[in-house]
C-alpha cells in the first residue's frame, strides 16, 4: 500500500464541527417539543384542577336527582339538564351516525372517483362549519316550521355537527382492514355487498366504536347549537317536542346569572360534562388500543 493511500481522508472520517453542531440543533428540538408536550399536559391537568376546586364541593346528591331552585332560592340541582343532555345526544346519535356510517362505507368501498373526491370535500368543509352555524341551519330547518323549541330540533343540530366526523373516521377504520381479508371472501363466492356486511365492517367494528364515541365526545359539549334549538327547561321535558334542558346550556345560563348560590353550580355542571366527555374519550382510546 503506498504513502499517498494511507495520507487519503477515509470515507468515514467525522467532521467533528459539523457534527456537534447537528447534535447541538437534536437536542434544541428535543427540549422544545418536550417543553411543548408539557405545556400541553399542564394546561390539560390545570383546567381539571381548576374545575375540581371549584366544582366539587357542590357536588352532591340533589345535585344529580333535584330540579333546579327558583330564582332566589339556594339549592337544587340539574337533574333534568343532565338526563336532557343524554337525550339529546341519543337522539343526535340516531340522526348522525347512520348517514356518516353510511357515507363512510361508500367513500371506502367506491369513493375512488371524482363523486368520492366530491363527498370527502364537502365533509371536511362541513366540519369546519362554525357550530352556531349549525344552530341557525337547524333553527331554520326545524324549529321555524314547527315554531317552538324541541328537543327534536336540537338533537338534529348536534346529529348533522356529527355528521362529517363519523364520514371521515368510517372511511379511515375501513382502510385498515387489509385487502386479503375482502379477497378471502371474494374467493369463497360471497357477493361484495355479503364481503362488506359480514367481513369487513365487523372486523373494524372496534374501530368504528371508537369513532363514534370520539364524534359523541365533539358535540356534547356544544352550547350555541342548542341556543337556538332546544333552547332549554327548569322542568322535566315530556316528549321530543318541547325544550329541553341540557349541561351546556345551563351551565351558559347559570354563569352570566348575578348569583353566587348559580355559579357554583355552573362550576359543578361544568365538572360533570368535562368528567363525562373525559370518560367517552378514554373509553374510545382504550377500545382503539386494544384493536391495534
Amino acid at each position: 500500500m503506498s504513502a499517498q493511500t494511507l495520507a487519503a481522508p477515509s470515507y468515514y472520517e467525522i467532521d467533528l464541527p459539523h457534527y456537534r453542531k447537528r447534535q447541538a440543533v437534536n437536542w434544541a428540538a428535543f427540549l422544545l417539543t418536550g417543553v411543548c408536550a408539557a405545556l400541553t399536559i399542564s394546561i390539560l391537568f390545570f383546567i381539571l384542577g381548576y374545575l375540581v376546586y371549584h366544582g366539587f364541593s357542590s357536588l352532591n346528591w340533589d345535585f344529580f336527582t333535584k330540579l333546579p331552585k327558583p330564582v332566589g332560592e339556594l339549592g337544587g340541582g340539574m337533574a333534568n339538564a343532565i338526563v336532557g343532555t343524554f337525550k339529546l345526544l341519543g337522539l343526535a346519535t340516531l340522526v348522525g351516525v347512520p348517514v356518516g356510517f353510511l357515507g363512510g362505507v361508500y367513500l371506502s368501498e367506491y369513493g375512488h372517483n371524482k363523486i368520492g373526491f366530491m363527498v370527502r370535500y364537502a365533509a371536511d368543509i362541513l366540519n369546519g362549519v362554525p357550530s352556531i352555524v349549525m344552530g341557525i341551519f337547524a333553527y331554520t330547518v326545524v324549529v321555524l316550521p314547527m315554531g317552538h323549541f324541541s328537543a327534536l330540533a336540537g338533537g338534529f343540530a348536534l346529529g348533522v355537527m356529527m355528521i362529517p366526523i363519523a364520514v371521515r373516521s368510517t372511511e379511515e377504520f375501513l382502510r385498515v382492514v387489509p385487502h386479503s381479508v375482502r379477497e378471502a371472501g371474494f374467493a369463497l363466492g360471497l357477493p361484495e355487498w355479503k364481503v362488506i356486511s359480514f367481513i369487513v365492517i365487523p372486523t373494524a367494528a372496534k374501530g368504528l366504536i371508537t369513532g363514534i364515541l370520539l364524534d359523541l365526545a365533539r358535540v356534547a359539549g356544544e352550547t350555541a347549537p342548542l341556543l337556538f334549538t332546544a333552547f332549554g327547561n327548569r322542568f322535566w321535558a315530556n316528549g321530543w317536542m318541547e325544550p329541553i334542558a341540557s349541561l351546556p346550556v345551563m351551565i351558559y345560563t347559570y354563569a352570566i346569572a348575578p348569583y353566587d348560590d348559580w355559579h357554583r353550580q355552573s362550576w359543578a355542571a361544568a365538572l360533570v360534562l368535562m368528567m363525562l366527555v373525559f370518560i367517552t374519550s378514554l373509553t374510545a382510546r382504550i377500545l382503539l388500543r386494544e384493536r391495534r
